[in-house]
């Protein structure tokens, strides 16, 4: 899986929609992000981390770095 599907599902199982994500992306950071951007982001993997903080803190979950063993 990549993180374009990891984030479908997860807005799935919250049960809102990309629209709906975009819109509280653009609330809490203050940056107008529309539902395009987002979408044309997570298909050309373009993605900044401080958006994928923000998309996984709207969703509830935490993004952790976890050394491999």
């Amino acid at each position: 899986m990549d993180i374009q599907e990891d984030i479908k599902i997860l807005i799935l199982k919250r049960h809102m929609t990309l629209t709906k994500l975009a819109q509280e992306m653009s609330l809490r950071s203050g940056k107008k992000m529309l539902t395009s951007s987002l979408s044309q982001k997570l298909s050309k993997g373009t993605l900044r981390c401080s958006e994928l903080g923000l998309i996984c803190e709207i969703l509830g979950y935490d993004l952790e770095y976890k050394k491999r063993n």
